[in-house]
């Protein structure tokens, strides 16, 4: 038996990661570094669970300094990164569609301290760079689709691509933009899994929006969202309507997208800026949030999960409550609580993600390049599954 704590990892430093999304068997991680003085480079991360070691190999990025990293849902070997390349003195976030080396998509058991191995490099599949836009903040894939349609967001511009031909070619399929007096920028977004995948949730100052994809419009719009600068967002893997996001004031809010004048609930448990948020695939009262206060907390959120009585609870169930009330006054909510906060950091984390193979696991990176994975603890596992 293994701790809840698995394994630390070093690289150079580093803000960028993503699990292999199309990769639902062997537990992945892809991480990407920002280096001034070197190549930069995608490192792959392959957490051997049996022998509780991490495996890796290596791709450069000689593209620039990677700010975000997404992969593709449907093909293990596709993924998309934003990186800075500076162009007549100035520097640009640009975004572009990568394929890795066929002998690397699925998992590879290479020793853990085999320095000797060479970097192989990535092939550039397609930019996503209009000139118009010149400072991609995020991509993010169609969470349910062929890896065919993606969105970036660049400065006040919101751009839908269809990428064609073996994804050698994007093709902007519609856009839309901010309007509004100032500098209006992105800072992130999520593509809602729900509602046939038409919905997107964008971040730009302190201020949340939905928008439909197929007519580029908005939705809903929730503004003073937060204090200060919102970081990031995550939809509710279960439940349609649900949105986490945080931000520079220290909190993560809870979202109903029906009623958007007051959060569900917030959680001010991190001391500093919260970079991340995430919601576990399967067991949606887990929430994950990565800060610059070096630490990550892993909460339970139950009471506003899809499961507030320990069963799976739908949003109809809810309704139909008449029907057994009596039966549901002795059952009370369960309690939201902290479950754990994790301190293997020494610097800001920046990035926070589940395992898309293994929903009891995790991974974190913070900013001098320290990779950590770790467990769900093994007693709240047991009480969700029984």
């Amino acid at each position: 038996c293994f701790p809840d704590t698995v394994l630390i990892y070093t690289l150079s430093t580093a803000r960028a990661l993503t699990p292999q999304t199309a990769e639902t068997d062997a537990i992945r991680f892809l991480v990407g570094t920002q280096s001034l003085k070197y190549d930069n480079q995608i490192h792959i991360i392959d957490f051997d669970d049996e022998n509780n070691i991490i495996n890796k190999n290596v791709l450069l990025h000689q593209a620039g300094e990677i700010w975000h990293i997404s992969a593709s849902p449907a093909d293990r070997g596709v993924l998309a990164t934003c990186y800075n390349r500076t162009s007549d003195s100035k520097v640009l976030t640009c975004a572009a569609v990568w394929r890795m080396p066929k002998e690397l998509e699925s998992g590879s058991h290479e020793s853990p301290d085999d320095s000797s191995s060479t970097a192989q490099t990535l092939e550039l599949l397609c930019h996503l760079d209009n000139t118009a836009h010149s400072n991609m903040a995020c991509v993010v894939w169609e969470p349910m689709g062929d890896g065919k349609k993606i969105i970036s967001l660049a400065d006040n511009h919101i751009l839908l691509w269809d990428l064609q031909e073996s994804s050698s070619q994007a093709v902007l399929a519609s856009s839309a933009s901010l309007g509004g007096k100032g500098q209006l920028k992105f800072t992130s977004g999520r593509w809602s899994p729900h509602h046939n995948c038409t919905q997107v949730a964008t971040a730009n100052d302190t201020t949340l929006r939905g928008w439909d994809t197929r007519t580029m419009s908005q939705i809903y719009c929730i503004e003073n969202a937060h204090g200060q600068l919102v970081r990031d967002l995550d939809f509710n893997p279960n439940k349609q309507y649900y949105l986490a996001s945080c931000g520079d004031d220290c909190k993560v809010k809870f979202w109903d997208t029906r009623n958007v004048t007051e959060p569900v609930k917030t959680l001010e448990e991190h001391s500093h800026w919260v970079w991340n948020v995430r919601y576990n695939h399967s067991h949606d009262q887990l929430v994950l949030t990565g800060s610059s206060d070096s630490r990550v907390i892993l909460s339970n959120m139950v009471s506003i999960s899809s499961e507030p009585f320990g069963h799976l609870v739908d949003d109809d169930d809810i309704s139909d409550q008449e029907d057994h009330r009596s039966e549901e006054k002795s059952k009370e909510p369960l309690q939201d609580n902290v479950i754990a906060t994790y301190e293997e950091h020494e610097d800001s984390v920046y990035a926070v993600d589940w395992s898309s193979a293994d929903p009891w696991l995790f991974a974190s990176l913070s900013y001098d390049g320290r990779l950590v994975i770790n467990r769900v603890p093994r007693a709240l596992k047991y009480h969700i599954l029984l």
